[in-house]
């Protein structure tokens, strides 16, 4: 009897489509895709067929904060035409950025995703926001995490001063190799009369 309650229970998880969270806090916004678009289309299920509507759900926080690699901002563009006679147009991926901060993630989630009549319907599940303010509703469905592409290092200013002294160096720089620290220029008062 338990080994059919635990078959049942089994059977739901995989049939329910269930929230994943994903921070997309600089990642590669076309590395997050092909990894969101696996769960947007339920190929990570056992019963995964290319025609069944069988994904989940995915809410892409932070998506302002995403990133390209050398200078695709500047040059990777994304065409549009309005269907008119002269209509085509293209804009750079940092300008469709700052229109929009969560449309480079779509489009690219979109572009990754096959065209055929079941990409709308995938899309609809797909759930962007530029910080990591999401309604509550939302975070109350989320069940699971979606493990990040690229390890985030930490900044500078994020190590304690303890952390920085302890870390290992590799040599003593001598004196005289050393560059002198600059000075900060003296602001120069000027008499009032």
């Amino acid at each position: 009897m338990q080994y059919k309650s635990l078959k049942i229970c089994k059977q739901w998880s995989v049939m329910t489509r269930t929230w994943w969270l994903y921070d997309a806090e600089n990642q590669c916004a076309f590395r997050s895709a092909k990894k969101i678009v696996k769960y947007l289309q339920g190929k990570h299920k056992p019963i995964y067929h290319p025609l069944s509507d069988i994904g989940d759900h995915v809410v892409v926080i932070n998506t302002k904060l995403v990133a390209m690699r050398d200078d695709r901002w500047r040059k990777f563009t994304y065409p549009h035409h309005t269907g008119y006679a002269g209509g085509f147009s293209r804009a750079s991926a940092w300008r469709l950025h700052d229109m929009d901060p969560t449309k480079v993630m779509h489009k690219a989630v979109y572009q990754r995703i096959k065209g055929n009549l079941l990409r709308p319907n995938i899309m609809r599940r797909l759930h962007l926001f530029p910080d990591d303010n999401v309604p509550d509703e939302i975070m109350a469905n989320i069940s699971d995490q979606i493990q990040q592409i690229q390890i985030v290092p930490k900044h500078l200013e994020d190590y304690s001063q303890l952390e920085k002294d302890n870390f290992p160096q590799i040599f003593e720089w001598p004196e005289k190799e050393m560059m002198p620290k600059k000075k900060q220029p003296e602001v120069l008062q000027t008499e009032e009369i």
